[in-house]
Parts: C-alpha cells; structure tokens; sequence
C-alpha cells in the first residue's frame, strides 16, 4: 500500500482557481482511474475533476465552497500499485508547490511563515504587476478579516503587496486579483476614484424562525458580478412598445414551415437577434467595452450575442458566436441546443464566454418592463416583454393588434440618453418590418 495525492488539474484557458461545488465521494470509498471525484465551478461553467490514481479515500482536504487554486491537494489516497502515483505525478509537475501549500494552510498564520521567506518566484499570473527592486522587504501578515482568495493571496506576496492597505471590489468586499493589480499600477495607492469597499456588517438579531444556506455555486458568481456590475456601471433604461401584428404573422408562418422541414421550433428570439444585429452595426458604440486600465473604448468587429437562460442550477448566458452569419433556422438551432446545454447544466465555459451584448427575455413568464443589469464588461443589454393585445381605432370602427415591449439599458459613461433612443427607435423599425429581417 503506498500513500498517493490527488492535485487540482489544470482547468483550462488560463482559469486559476474554482470552487468546489460537491464532492462526489468520501472517505473509504474506493475509486478508479479517471473517476470524477468533485464538480468545480469556474465562471459559471461547471466542470467533472477526476482521478488518475485508483485505490480507497483515506481524506478530503477542502470542504464544499471552498476556492481552490490550480495544483492544491483534493484527495488523498491509499493506492495498491507502487507505481499508480506516476500519471498523476507527470500531470503534477507543472504545478508549483507554493500554489498547493497557499490553499491548504490559507490562515493568516500560515501567510506569515510563507512572508519570513525570500520569494525568488517570478510572478507569472498578471503581466501587468512589473517585478519590483523591494528585496528583503516583504508585506506584513493579511488581517484575519481580509476576504481573498488563495491565489489572489499569492499574488499580492509574490508582488510585496499589503492587503490590508488593498479596497475589494468583490462580494462583502472580497479583494480579487484585478484589485491587487490595480494597486501595484497605481503605485501601491487608491485615489478617489477607485473602487469603494462594501463593508461585512451583522445581521439584527433574528425575529423569528429562519433557515441558513451558503451562498455558493453559481449563485454566488451571480452576486459577484451583479455587485461588482453595479458599482462600476453608471446604468439607464430606456423603454418602448412597438405594434408586432407583422412579426407574429412571419413568425407563425415560417414555424410550420421549420417544423415540418427542420424539426425545430422558431420563436421569437431569432428574430430579436436577427434586428439587434442590424442596430449595432448602425450604432457601434452598443457592441463594445471601455477599457478603464487604458482609457480606451474597444469597438467589436464580431457580433456574438447572449441570451438570458433561466434554469434550475441558476441563471445562466448562453452565446452565439458569429451571430451575424446565421439565417433565422440556424439560430433558432443554436438557441434550443445552448438552452438545453444550460438547463442540463453541460454548458462549458467557452459557450458563455465572448459575448458582446446580451438580450434578456422575461416575457415568456411575465412582465411588462424592467430595468436588467448590463453584463460587464458590455455596455449595453436589450430586454424583450410579454407581448399584449391592445385595441386601436381605425376607419370608423376599433380593432386589435398585439403590442411588445423593450427596454435598452446602457453604460451612461459611453452612451447618452439621445443615442439610446435613436438605437431603439431603429430597432423597434426592424421589429415591426420583419420581413427585411430575412
């Protein structure tokens, strides 16, 4: 019987950490090559961590929430092959050690004997942090109410960075990495202008009966962006209706056509895809980001749109990529596969990666406006309504037609109020022309 570990594999496109949703076995079960042992999140994507060392879970070394950084120990092993450890050593060698030491011994304590040694590392994890002449000189222990990450801990005493000089822009104030990025870059200061801390305070004292579940999983990457989204963008909503007779006509039209053809059904969200497509090449300025490390506004030359997905792990943004170059079948294909994907939970993180706008859609359960959070580093989400009957006067006589709504909520740092509204009064033109959408 030899004794083997079982390290956090590399997760993919330069991803550093994830955190550990579920383990999927415990101690003294027995396990097998290329079993999975544990789901880990990472940008939302959640992803199957297996083993490539059979034998019997003699310890689990994190717990369920937990951040783990690439190279940090999961499971430990009693394994009956002396040589069983080899694939899961060559697959180790590229970790560094001090990573897997940072997650396992990550209290305050553990940070100060790490500090007592000089670090000759060179930092690889932001080309942005310059290295520094500061030999000998290295920061002081991270205060015990300081909310970070393993690997942002190492960054920040790879770079002698003190965080607790170090504002967090992230959940109850948690310090990311592009924090102690900015930092360095700003000379070790945060002016006026940086981003505030979001205090950790008590909740009062219970009234009455409650129940307390971790904020973990998908919906804490939620809350993080949500939070850090709304701190940074300045957000407006604008909003309108337009008259849909047509759109709900060519609709129904090509839905049989597609159903018999193709198999699949058509809804209205190709369409909305179709006229969001034409509005940004009209009006650049939607399809693209602002650099706030440069000072520089980045125009998309691609068009790959998102799409809100509700489902039961959380909500999700699915994207299409190259949505330009699609017909409306084409789309309507790639939205039912990704929705699919979504509430199966089998999405991976390139699919929900490299959006340049995003639609939402709550019509389909209700709602006649809303004001969406804009998904950074966008600047701008399209929201799309239930669609209504309302009645009309015309020759002499009243009659029907539907109606839908849309809002257009945008980063007031890049758009004004007038561009917001010649945008969607030319998109609301497509909606209500359909038939050139084609």
């Amino acid at each position: 019987m030899s004794k083997e570990q079982v390290l956090l594999p590399d997760l993919g496109e330069g991803v550093e950490e994830g955190e550990l949703v579920q383990w999927l076995v415990k101690i003294g079960d027995s396990v097998v090559e290329d079993q999975t042992i544990a789901e880990v999140m990472t940008d939302k994507a959640t992803m199957e961590v297996p083993t490539a060392i059979a034998g019997v879970v003699t310890s689990l070394n994190a717990k369920e929430g937990d951040i783990l950084h690439v190279g940090s120990l999961m499971i430990e092993l009693k394994s009956s092959k002396s040589n069983s450890s080899k694939s899961n050593t060559s697959k180790s060698k590229n970790f560094d050690d001090d990573k897997s030491q940072a997650v396992k011994n990550n209290t305050s304590q553990a940070v100060k004997n790490n500090e007592k040694k000089p670090i000759t590392e060179k930092p690889s994890l932001h080309s942005a942090i310059k290295s520094k002449n500061t030999s000998g000189i290295f920061p002081p222990p991270v205060a015990g109410h300081v909310l970070a990450a393993p690997s942002t801990r190492k960054l920040a005493r790879d770079n002698n960075i003190d965080l607790n000089k170090v504002v967090g822009s992230g959940l109850s104030g948690k310090i990311t990495r592009d924090d102690v990025i900015n930092f360095s870059n700003s000379g070790g200061s945060q002016g006026s202008e940086s981003k505030t801390s979001f205090a950790i305070t008590d909740l009062p004292k219970a009234a009455g009966p409650e129940e307390r579940i971790p904020l973990r999983g998908i919906r804490r990457k939620i809350s993080e962006q949500m939070q850090k989204t709304k701190h940074i963008v300045p957000h407006f909503t604008l909003m309108d209706q337009v008259v849909v007779d047509s759109l709900v006509d060519l609709r129904e039209k090509l839905k049989q056509e597609t159903l018999k053809k193709h198999k699949i059904k058509v809804t209205y969200l190709p369409f909305v895809i179709k006229a969001l497509i034409k509005s940004l090449k009209k009006f650049p300025e939607f399809n693209a980001s602002i650099d706030d490390k440069n000072s520089e506004i980045v125009y998309k030359k691609y068009f790959n749109i998102a799409f809100a997905a509700d489902t039961p792990q959380g909500l999700l943004v699915p994207v299409i990529k190259d949505a330009d170059k699609k017909d409306i079948v084409e789309l309507s294909k790639e939205i039912v596969l990704l929705a699919t994907k979504a509430r199966d939970g089998k999405l991976t993180r390139s699919e929900m990666s490299g959006a340049s706008m995003t639609i939402t859609n709550i019509g389909s359960v209700g709602g006649t406006y809303a004001t969406p959070i804009i998904n950074h580093p966008e600047v701008a989400i399209l929201g799309m309504y239930k669609m209504t009957d309302q009645p009309k006067w015309e020759n002499n006589s009243w009659g029907r037609e539907k109606v839908m709504n849309y809002t257009i909520t945008c980063d007031h740092r890049l758009i004004d109020g007038a561009k917001a509204a010649q945008f969607l009064k030319f998109f609301l033109e497509k909606i209500s022309q359909p038939s050139s959408l084609l």
